[in-house]
């Protein structure tokens, strides 16, 4: 196990050593398209958890789902874990992946919890703060609630949001957050994941509201199976565009 500290302009980062179901993860007609003239290419898993390939890397995201979920997947150059959750920080998953070349990234709270042997190395980022190693840029952003009632699930501070730059992309991952005011003042957002499940994070209306406001080129809705069941993001997408058509809203299998 190894251990080097970055300082960075606002904290130490601390590193330490340490399905495809082509079914499934076809995307709809109005997106296939769009699948052709991506410089990333995304794959959804399930709920939280997808993939990003770009040229040199491959993101793994929140990986859930077991060993199983990831069967004829290239192998994760880094993984991003956004929060504590089950549905975010699934250790038996990761214990099952081949990681021995794998950079782990997440916030403190959820590098406490990882067995320290996991990966090839873990970094600690927390809000605010980024890693750029080659090829790639990666910063934690703010995710949380703002509802009295479910200010219980997601405290500021403790999870991370990210904003992914490669291959000239920036590429939103929104993590379990409302509206909050750190995603409405997010710019030039190529691709955004933005959640939308009651009671843990925000319903379609705020979500939509958000991604009027910042404007990415692509919103993808995920993280959308609430206690009551699935969001309706058929209407977050006619919300969406009804007002801006230059949105494009991609609907994928997640489920």
């Amino acid at each position: 196990m190894k251990i080097l500290n970055i300082l960075l302009p606002i904290l130490v980062v601390t590193l330490t050593s340490c399905k495809n179901d082509s079914t499934k993860h076809t995307l709809t007609a109005s997106s296939h398209q769009t699948e052709q003239k991506e410089t990333v290419k995304v794959i959804p898993i399930n709920h939280g958890t997808l993939i990003l390939e770009s040229k040199n890397d491959i993101l793994y995201i929140d990986p859930t789902g077991g060993k199983e979920a990831f069967d004829g997947q290239q192998t994760p150059t880094y993984i991003l874990i956004t929060d504590i959750h089950g549905d975010h920080l699934d250790i038996k998953t990761l214990t099952a992946l081949p990681l021995d070349n794998t950079t782990i990234i997440a916030p403190k709270a959820v590098i406490d919890k990882l067995p320290k042997y996991l990966g090839k190395t873990q970094i600690t980022l927390n809000n605010g703060s980024s890693f750029t190693p080659k090829n790639i840029t990666i910063e934690a952003v703010p995710m949380y609630n703002l509802r009295a009632e479910a200010l219980k699930f997601h405290t500021k501070g403790r999870g991370n949001g990210y904003i992914i730059t490669v291959d000239g992309e920036r590429i939103y991952i929104s993590g379990d957050t409302e509206d909050i005011p750190e995603m409405r003042q997010l710019e030039n957002i190529d691709k955004a994941f933005v959640c939308m499940n009651l009671p843990y994070t925000m319903t379609v209306k705020s979500a939509a509201s958000a991604v009027l406001e910042f404007k990415p080129k692509q919103v993808y809705p995920y993280h959308y199976r609430g206690t009551d069941g699935f969001s309706d993001v058929v209407n977050f997408k006619s919300i969406v565009n009804t007002k801006d058509n230059a949105i494009e809203v991609l609907l994928l299998d997640w489920y």
